[in-house]
């Protein structure tokens, strides 16, 4: 069976193919029937969930102002934010789906429809759907990022977020921030899960072999599906090696093909499922190159596609991150063939749902040990703080403002691009929990060291290329690393190594041939062949420091503006 792009025009009209709006929008109009509302199709159901970061409590997490993107892919879906967002999916301003998927009007509809996502409200969708269709007819997804990046995930290893995905049942899974557990964690965890572990893109780098079990078969809804694995494909570059010292990664479409080829011939499965964490534009490319896939069920990108998107013959889907969204995606099939199908984001509005209470029992149970830590408050923030964004966030200037006020005489702060970390709205007190929703990572150390100017530049035009490359199978993922105390720039489609600058530090002119005192953390800038550390800067983690500066400052205003200019690409400073 193949699905064909004809087949798919000659679908009745997609019910919940996207979110309709309500043009008043009012919370006390809606309730839990609203948010679940679904007419279902066929036999068989995908419930999927990507990029959580270990979130088990609801959050805000405000949708990115700007996806700047090469003119190749600009207006395309991953690359769609803010008012062309709501515009291109047909999305009424001033709704929760507007809310959910956009950064518009965002500090005021946070405040009128409250936080999003929590694995009790989680729970509560996958279950209502289990009891709508049956347990048989149910396949649940996840495609990674969902054990670390937050105080929970970091102080158990991953563990309670692997415990609540047993209690909730989720099948199937692939994996990118878990690999920085390290493998011996990693692979103890995996035995933990209940779930199958599946990726067909991880080799032992000696000889070759397959790590783990490339794809598996599912009879579901009485069809007979094949699901095909791809973990994070630049996972030791993105992050460092040493957690996965002795693997390879990579994309390996070829390989993928003869698996997509193996699924359909030896083992004749109705449709063919690629379960992937590359990312939505390399998902799209890839589709292009690997034929024979009907369905991609992409994350790493954290897009939100309340649309299906269709690249020849394969549809594609994306489910947000942070655990705002649950996918459902309902499939017609008969006699080997997709007749017909549904799709939904649904939205994991906590204020509307109600709590799965087997699991809120859960969650409360694994806090316990911590909650008087992290509910500690801290400070009052007096600015939107905020990750998520192509080249600058109040987070990060927050962040080089306290690793400068701890390490005096440094120039410059190189910050990660992470997309991961929650938002904190004006007038809301921020706690221990929320430093570490931006900073939970494995390697949270600041390292401090001198490197010429012009090696700096040489780094930040790898990173951009990295970013900005047209073409989305050399691009490594992540948003380009911040640069705090530095001004600059940039041409997006401009030249390779020649796209920044008029380059400032502190106000002065950039010297190329000056060592700067750079401050780094979340990488391995330290390591470079062109850094000198200074060994009297003792490493200290990242959140230790922010935590202290922000409880000396208590009141917490940061600098909106962005501290780079974008040259040949419109760049919003708000939403």
């Amino acid at each position: 069976m193949h699905l064909t792009r004809r087949d798919f025009l000659e679908l009745a009209v997609i019910t919940g193919a996207y979110l309709t709006a309500d043009p008043v929008g009012a919370l006390a109009k809606m309730t839990s029937e609203d948010i679940l509302s679904f007419k279902p199709k066929g036999k068989v159901t995908l419930l999927f969930t990507t990029d959580m970061h270990a979130h088990l409590k609801p959050l805000y997490f405000m949708e990115p102002m700007n996806l700047v993107a090469p003119k190749k892919l600009k207006g395309l879906p991953g690359y769609l934010t803010g008012p062309d967002f709501l515009k291109y999916y047909k999305i009424n301003p001033d709704t929760l789906e507007a809310y959910f998927g956009s950064c518009v009007n965002f500090p005021e509809l946070a405040e009128k429809f409250g936080k999003m996502g929590g694995g009790e409200y989680i729970a509560t969708v996958i279950k209502s759907v289990i009891a709508e269709r049956g347990r048989e007819n149910v396949l649940i997804l996840d495609g990674g990022d969902t054990w670390v990046t937050t105080a929970i995930g970091l102080f158990t290893e991953g563990k309670a977020i692997v415990d609540w995905m047993n209690l909730v049942g989720y099948d199937i899974m692939v994996a990118h921030w878990e690999f920085t557990l390290g493998k011996e964690t990693f692979l103890k965890r995996i035995k933990e899960l209940k779930a199958e572990f599946i990726s067909q893109n991880i080799v032992e780098e000696d000889f070759g072999d397959l790590v783990f079990k490339p794809y598996t078969i599912r009879e579901v809804g009485g069809a007979k599906l094949g699901i095909v694995g791809n973990s994070f494909p630049y996972t030791p570059i993105a992050n460092p090696r040493q957690f996965t010292e002795g693997w390879s990664f990579g994309i390996r479409e070829d390989q993928l093909q003869e698996f997509v080829n193996e699924l359909r011939e030896k083992h004749k499965v109705d449709a063919v499922i690629l379960l992937s964490h590359d990312g939505l534009p390399l998902d799209m490319a890839l589709a292009k190159k690997v034929k024979g896939i009907d369905i991609i069920i992409s994350g790493h990108t954290h897009d939100v596609t309340p649309k299906p998107v269709f690249v020849d013959n394969t549809m594609i889907v994306i489910a947000g991150s942070h655990g705002k969204y649950v996918g459902r995606l309902d499939l017609d099939i008969k006699k080997g063939k997709i007749r017909d199908y549904s799709f939904k984001l649904i939205p994991v509005a906590s204020n509307i749902l109600k709590p799965d209470k087997e699991v809120q029992k859960f969650i409360k149970e694994v806090y316990k040990p911590y909650e008087e830590k992290l509910s500690e408050k801290i400070g009052v923030a007096e600015t939107l703080i905020y990750k998520r964004d192509t080249f600058y966030s109040t987070f990060d200037r927050l962040a080089g403002e306290a690793i400068k006020d701890y390490y005096h005489g440094v120039d410059i702060v190189f910050s990660p691009g992470y997309r991961w970390g929650t938002t904190i709205i004006p007038g809301q007190e921020i706690t221990v929990d929320h430093v570490y929703d931006f900073t939970a990572i494995t390697y949270p150390d600041v390292h401090v060291f001198k490197m010429k100017g012009k090696h700096l530049k040489l780094i930040l035009e790898d990173i951009a290329d990295n970013v900005f490359n047209p073409n989305p199978f050399y691009q490594q993922g992540g948003d380009m690393s911040r640069v705090i105390g530095m001004e600059y720039e940039i041409e997006i489609n401009g030249p390779q190594y020649n796209r920044i600058r008029n380059i400032t530090v502190g106000g002065k002119p950039f010297n190329p041939e000056k060592e700067y005192v750079i401050a780094a953390y979340g990488g391995n800038l330290h390591r470079s062949e062109f850094a000198e550390e200074i060994k009297d800067a003792k490493p200290v983690p990242v959140y230790e420091i922010l935590i202290d500066y922000i409880k000396k400052k208590r009141n917490i205003k940061v600098e909106t503006k962005p501290n780079v200019k974008v040259l040949d690409e419109s760049y919003r400073t708000s939403c």
